[in-house]
């Protein structure tokens, strides 16, 4: 396959480039279901999951046309009809409204996910799901993503009250594993957990209160890790239905984050599983 031909933009005010104006602005107003990929690795992470042909297609990308180059392979991947933009430096930080000193922008789009139901009956027999509930962080979005890819869970649930995983800075947390994992964002925390339970899945809710400790559980075949914001934490209704689990940590501190909670948690169970190397 070869790179895409390269088209210069001398004008911040082109419309071919308009949905890259003002980006942190438009962070803000929403993109009606495109995103913002930013930086080499994103923009890898978006031609992987362009390629393998599912929810995730790239529309254009944007570049410092001095940064070209070095892309010159990666771009390769991408099919002819994904416009490849150039500009020189100025040029490109009056289009973004801002220095931008990575050089690598893209704009993709993500296909509405199944209902909650349908994604659910599609995980295979022996799975572990990561469910985030009320998570409004972007910096914890993209950890439990990252989390999640590194310790092979098939999917991540999260309920109608956590942030847009596709917000630029959690997709950039990621390291683009938003793009690679199934996940959906729907419906309330109960709706969701109710789903998996009716699907067969065993699942334990995360709390510093937790009754049993995280490296004394012996999954089974279908888990679900569940996730609550930081501060409040889970839900008492959540608690009080599911099994709960907590990880043992030094006297006095009150929790962990998200991020590394969810990455201790993940490495158990999916190493008890069987998943991991």
């Amino acid at each position: 396959m070869s790179a895409p031909p390269l088209i210069e933009i001398t004008d911040p005010a082109d419309p071919r480039i308009a949905e890259f104006v003002s980006i942190k602005e438009r962070d803000l107003t929403g993109r009606q279901g495109r995103f913002i990929a930013e930086g080499t690795v994103v923009l890898t992470m978006l031609a992987r999951a362009h390629l393998a042909g599912g929810g995730v297609r790239a529309e254009k990308i944007l570049l410092l046309k001095n940064r070209v180059e070095g892309l010159s392979a990666l771009l390769e991947t991408f099919p002819a009809d994904v416009p490849v933009y150039v500009a020189e430096g100025a040029v490109l930080d009056a289009i973004a409204g801002f220095h931008l000193h990575r050089g690598v922008l893209a704009i993709g789009k993500r296909v509405e996910p199944p209902a909650l139901a349908v994604q659910v009956a599609a995980l295979p027999a022996h799975s572990l799901v990561l469910v985030g509930c009320g998570i409004s962080n972007h910096d914890n979005i993209g950890s439990l993503f990252r989390n999640a890819a590194g310790f092979t869970a098939d999917a991540v649930l999260l309920d109608e009250t956590c942030c847009d995983p596709l917000y630029r800075k959690a997709l950039r947390v990621s390291v683009g594993s938003v793009l690679t994992i199934p996940y959906s964002r729907q419906g309330s925390a109960e709706a969701l957990l109710g789903t998996l339970a009716e699907a067969g899945f065993e699942i334990w809710a995360l709390s510093p209160s937790g009754t049993v400790e995280i490296g004394e559980i012996m999954p089974g075949e279908r888990v679900a890790l569940v996730m609550g914001t930081e501060g409040e934490g889970l839900p008492a209704s959540i608690l009080d239905r599911f099994r709960s689990a907590r990880i043992a940590q030094a006297a006095g501190l009150d929790s962990l984050n998200v991020g590394t909670a969810s990455g201790i948690a993940l490495y158990h169970l999916a190493r008890t599983m069987g998943r991991l190397g």
